[in-house]
């Protein structure tokens, strides 16, 4: 081998070859070189009023939708959040009110934060024809939400009057027109007496007085007739008018449902014997008439011996009329009373009465009552200090 360094088989690597340089002109080599081009210039329809509208319109659009939805955000939220109410508050929203007016009367009430969000609400919800009018109790920060299906319910404020067993036409006709919660006038005429049902009746704010009257009479009246219609055959009673003057006696007489139909038998039988009557609250009512007697004012004898044409001491049979309105318990007494042979019964000291067939059976029991009065008088002078008191007053 020539090389003892070379590699046996190995090709010997060309030199690189040098890079040719070509020689520029002077006046070449002092021209600057090209930098970066200019953009291209914009096409004539980029530039075209359609094109500036079209993205107008884009942004306008853009602009419009997001601040619709910030709008139904903000309004959904104050449609459903805690109202400005601190306390529960009743609002009256009369009849035929429009929606505006309802949203108004609200805000004035500081029951909504907003009326046009609460207008807006009802008629996302569809509800802005379904709002009833009536008397509403708003609950402590109740959203509008809450108020609208409170409104669209119906469930109004309900407030009663009572008309209880025994009361007068005259004094129930005070109660309904002393009540603010209705509206209108009373009748210038009383109805009968006995004419209206001992009943409650609930109704709501703006309720005319005269539909609660109009009820009472109405329900009495289908009550008496069904009563009536099943009463027992041997009754020596000739109409309903006297019907319904009986149960208004035994009404008065006594208070306890195990008492009334007895007490009725009372009467029933002492009516087939032509017996006069002989009770107390029918002299009461022949003086006093549907007002009532104080309730500090006892009954004297003078008032027992006194003629009215209530006075059952001293006309035979039955008044002419009712003395009060009966229950449904007091009529039914009368139209079914007990069987029994009693004429006579007085009060027992306790709320109810003894009874008795023969009169001097009911004397032993009016003396033992009266023993009884007394001694409650006595212990209740000790326990005054010498006070006077005042004695019940005697039963027939």
């Amino acid at each position: 081998m020539n090389d003892s360094n070379q590699i046996a088989g190995s090709v010997p690597a060309r030199p690189e070859a040098p890079r040719l340089i070509v020689p520029k002109s002077a006046t070449e080599a002092l021209r600057p070189e090209a930098g970066t081009p200019p953009p291209a210039r914009r096409s004539r329809r980029s530039r075209s009023r359609f094109i500036v509208f079209a993205n107008f319109v884009f942004s306008t659009v853009v602009i419009v939708t997001l601040a619709g939805a910030a709008a139904v955000w903000y309004g959904n939220r104050e449609f459903h959040g805690a109202g400005p109410l601190d306390h529960n508050d009743t609002v009256l929203i009369r009849a035929q009110s429009s929606v505006a007016d309802i949203a108004n009367t609200l805000y004035r009430n500081g029951m909504i934060s907003d009326p046009r969000i609460f207008r807006l609400g009802l008629r996302a919800y569809g509800n802005d024809a379904t709002l009833k009018a009536g008397e509403y109790e708003i609950k402590a920060h109740a959203s509008m939400y809450d108020v609208m299906e409170l409104l669209k319910s119906g469930k109004s404020v309900q407030y009663a009057v009572t008309v209880p067993e025994g009361m007068t036409v005259e004094v129930a006709f005070a109660r309904i027109a002393g009540m603010e919660e209705l509206d209108g006038p009373m009748p210038n005429v009383l109805p009968a007496e006995g004419t209206l049902a001992t009943d409650t009746i609930r109704f709501t704010r703006g309720t005319k007085r005269q539909d609660i009257i109009d009820k009472l009479s109405a329900d009495q009246q289908a009550l008496v007739a069904r009563i009536w219609e099943g009463r027992a055959a041997d009754l020596p009673l000739a109409d309903v008018n006297e019907f319904v003057t009986l149960a208004s006696i035994v009404e008065k007489e006594t208070g306890r449902a195990d008492e009334r139909s007895r007490v009725a038998s009372v009467f029933i039988n002492r009516l087939k014997k032509k017996m006069r009557l002989q009770s107390d609250p029918t002299i009461i009512y022949g003086i006093f008439g549907g007002k009532g007697k104080p309730a500090d004012r006892p009954i004297y004898r003078s008032d027992i011996d006194t003629p009215t044409p209530y006075n059952t001491y001293t006309i035979p049979g039955l008044p002419p009329g009712p003395i009060a309105n009966p229950g449904r318990a007091a009529l039914e007494a009368v139209a079914n009373p007990s069987i029994t042979k009693d004429l006579y019964f007085v009060a027992d000291g306790t709320g109810g009465h003894v009874f008795a067939e023969t009169l001097e059976e009911h004397n032993e029991n009016v003396a033992r009552y009266r023993a009884a009065a007394r001694a409650q008088e006595e212990a209740a002078k000790a326990a005054q200090g010498g006070a006077s008191g005042t004695a019940p007053a005697s039963g027939n």
